[in-house]
């Protein structure tokens, strides 16, 4: 009967292709303990550290108390809002200068759940080749018809618009910030004038951005200044703020649209109000005050690079992937190998994944082995 499973499996065995789920003993800043060995992360979206941070936690559990509770059973349609839940979501409209904002359970439940549902029978979705999972999943989903546009690139994108923009109803284009394999930037200028030029819907994934970019953290989209142009910006607080779940802003009339259509919304357990707290006291009480060390963290990834904090070191082949990352890991870094279908067939590589604590002479040994 699991013979077809088996012999799958087997196969990724072959090609250097299986994944298994790493066990750590603990998490302490910069640094992750497997095996009694202390090594240092770069593969963590840990990105200012509060994450794992007893200092924060105990801070942050004195100002809660036993105000927030540790489960919400319940979706957020049924008897799953509770106050701070709506504070926390007019918390990002007020920062954002938007109308309207949607707290999801994760990045991947916010984009399987933007994407599938903005574009209906008749409409058309334009998206980044290079855009992650969650968006295409979502547009797999979507009764739309969707276009990939080759990376970054917007004379492909406008050929494309040129050719079918016509022959749909609502268009809506979709991109990452900044694209959490390469770590390059998107064109996010040209973006806004080709959504205008085509009356076309602009959406944009700022995950691996909020909390890094700008002077308030915003994203690359407050970082150009251009956060008005976009109709919905995406953005999560797994990473950067430490915490967990995602969340949508932009227009009232396309955030009200989600919280009717949006299936990853409608029929999702809402996250419990202890992390919707937490949530909404990082971005209070610590973002405000991490600018520096945002800044230091990303001239360090331009000095190795990148144009962010996410440096791709591609090998190609899954095999010398593994060995490299196998490498670094006896010499005290611990960097996992990306391997297809995260990234393309070819490209397998590691991805390095600066923090805010991390310091240019934590990685003078890493760059004799890149």
């Amino acid at each position: 009967m699991f013979e077809s499973y088996d012999l799958t499996l087997e196969d990724l065995k072959s090609k250097s292709h299986f994944r298994s789920i790493r066990h750590f003993e603990r998490k302490n800043g910069k640094y992750i303990y497997i095996d009694g060995k202390k090594l240092l992360n770069l593969s963590s979206n840990n990105y200012l550290g509060f994450a794992d941070n007893e200092e924060i936690t105990e801070e942050f559990l004195s100002f809660a108390g036993s105000k927030y509770t540790f489960g919400s059973a319940s979706a957020r349609l049924l008897t799953g809002t509770l106050p701070v839940y709506e504070e926390l979501e007019n918390l990002i409209s007020e920062l954002f200068n938007t109308q309207s904002a949607l707290i999801f359970n994760s990045g991947y439940h916010a984009n399987v759940g933007i994407n599938s549902s903005i574009a209906g029978s008749g409409d058309v979705i334009f998206s980044d080749k290079l855009n992650h999972a969650s968006i295409i999943d979502g547009m797999l989903l979507s009764k739309g018809k969707f276009f990939r546009y080759k990376h970054n690139d917007m004379e492909n994108l406008e050929k494309l618009l040129i050719k079918e923009r016509k022959n749909f109803k609502n268009a809506v284009i979709v991109s990452e910030s900044v694209f959490s394999m390469d770590g390059d930037i998107a064109n996010l200028k040209q973006l806004v004038e080709l959504k205008n030029k085509y009356n076309c819907i602009l959406i944009l994934d700022e995950a691996h951005a909020f909390g890094v970019f700008g002077k308030k953290g915003l994203g690359v989209s407050e970082d150009l200044g251009i956060l008005n142009d976009i109709d919905l910006i995406v953005g999560t607080f797994g990473k950067a703020i430490g915490s967990m779940g995602a969340f949508v802003t932009g227009k009232k009339v396309l955030i009200d649209y989600l919280i009717n259509k949006a299936r990853s919304f409608i029929f999702s357990t809402a996250l419990p109000p202890i992390n919707i707290a937490f949530s909404k006291w990082i971005i209070e009480n610590k973002l405000p005050y991490t600018y520096e060390a945002r800044m230091r963290m990303l001239n360090l990834g331009k000095k190795l690079g990148s144009e962010s904090h996410i440096i791709p070191v591609i090998v190609g082949e899954n095999d010398k992937t593994v060995e490299l990352s196998n490498i670094l890991y006896q010499n005290g870094y611990f960097t996992l190998p990306i391997r297809p279908p995260t990234v393309p067939q070819g490209t397998s590589r590691l991805r390095l994944s600066l923090t805010a604590d991390m310091q240019e002479s934590d990685l003078e040994l890493l760059k004799q082995y890149l």
